[in-house]
């Protein structure tokens, strides 16, 4: 074997070599999942700085519970309860992800730990019919006050009707409106999707 044919034969090995590890990058579906959930918590954190603050309440209207309900018509339940777990952990950890580009546990928090427990059941609508969908959606919407209500409870001592009144009331209408725009969603082919 000359000079040559082995330099030959070591080139075409390092490019066999690397083509295996490019494939194996591509092949491997943690990288995948992990990849996909932290963009999801990115495209959340971004969505969630649409806000509008409300004079007569310490909650804002945000587009993050929209966000929750399109990543999980597009992530599926796992990757979008990690994506929004994560998002509630940076929050809860001081990052500037939530609206306004602030962080902390909060009056609001309670509903940030509603994102987790929305994005499950939000799930549940990917692929169904209409009007099934539409009712998933709209217990993912209702899932948010779960522990947003009793959350801004505490936080804030208001009686129980001031607590629906100002944390529960003003939404009901965009919520509606999101969930409209998530059932939308839901049409979209699933090989789109994912």
């Amino acid at each position: 074997m000359t000079m040559n044919s082995r330099a030959s034969s070591s080139r075409i090995t390092t490019v066999f070599h690397e083509q295996s590890v490019v494939s194996s990058l591509h092949s491997m579906p943690g990288l995948r999942t992990i990849a996909r959930v932290l963009v999801g918590t990115g495209v959340l954190t971004l969505i969630a700085q649409i806000a509008i603050p409300l004079p007569f309440t310490p909650v804002p209207i945000t587009l993050g519970t929209l966000g929750v309900l399109l990543l999980a018509q597009v992530l599926g339940g796992p990757q979008a309860m990690a994506s929004t777990g994560l998002y509630a952990l940076l929050a809860a950890g001081g990052a500037p992800v939530l609206a306004g580009w602030n962080g902390g546990v909060g009056v609001t928090f309670g509903y940030v730990i509603g994102y987790i427990l929305a994005a499950g059941i939000a799930a549940r609508a990917r692929g169904k019919g209409t009007m099934q969908a539409a009712g998933i959606l709209v217990l993912a919407s209702l899932a948010f006050y779960v522990p947003g209500l009793p959350w801004l409870h505490m936080m804030t001592g208001m009686p129980w009707g001031d607590t629906f009144a100002l944390g529960l009331v003003p939404f009901i209408i965009g919520d509606t409106l999101k969930c409209v725009s998530a059932l939308a969603l839901n049409r979209v082919p699933a090989m789109l999707r994912d």
